[in-house]
């Protein structure tokens, strides 16, 4: 029976090939110039919608290991703007966001569950006016060179404090208000 031999060097090619399958590595986003962040709620019946002063948003995520992936997402405050300068105000103001305080809000998340079809969710922490609540992010990732995150959440507002005295009738002013995202993404430096 004659057995074949490979030389050293093949023979240490294919084990180093065979034992350096390493699982693949999250790949780090942060927001590209065009991502938008709003929301949408009514008052007196009547719906209106928002968009914050600005936000910055940071992503990991490994199609093949979404538990692993993280999403931080910092909103500027100041300058949120509805088109009604009376509204804008008062959003802004001591009773709503209270700007003068608390500048911006945050909300922090660390893995992601498959839901299907490219969908997401995870459920993250949302920090306004100083106080952190569960809120859960559902989302679609459109990947390629350019990923694309698009997503909603729905957020108690008295839970935070946002809309304090007359504001906390959730007859004129709803509690839950909806807030969608779509983050145009752009690989991290």
């Amino acid at each position: 029976m004659s057995r074949t031999l490979l030389p050293p060097a093949l023979t240490a090619a294919a084990l180093v090939a065979a034992f350096a399958t390493a699982p693949a590595k999250a790949a780090d986003f942060t927001q590209a110039p065009g991502s938008t962040l709003v929301f949408a709620t009514s008052y007196d019946g009547e719906t209106f919608t928002g968009k914050f002063g600005g936000f910055d948003t940071k992503v990991s995520f490994d199609p093949m290991r979404p538990d692993l992936g993280t999403l931080e997402v910092t909103i500027r405050l100041a300058g949120t703007a509805t088109g009604n300068n009376d509204r804008d105000t008062t959003l802004v103001g001591a009773d709503f966001f209270n700007v003068a305080k608390y500048a911006q809000g945050t909300y922090s998340a660390k893995g992601f569950k498959p839901l299907g079809g490219n969908r997401y969710s995870t459920d993250g922490t949302l920090t306004l006016r100083g106080v952190s609540k569960p809120v859960t992010f559902t989302f679609l990732w459109t990947g390629g060179a350019t990923p694309v995150l698009t997503g909603k959440a729905t957020v108690k507002r008295l839970a935070f404090g946002v809309g304090d005295g007359d504001w906390k009738d959730t007859d004129t002013l709803p509690d839950a208000v909806a807030i969608s995202t779509k983050v145009l993404l752009k690989p991290a430096n």
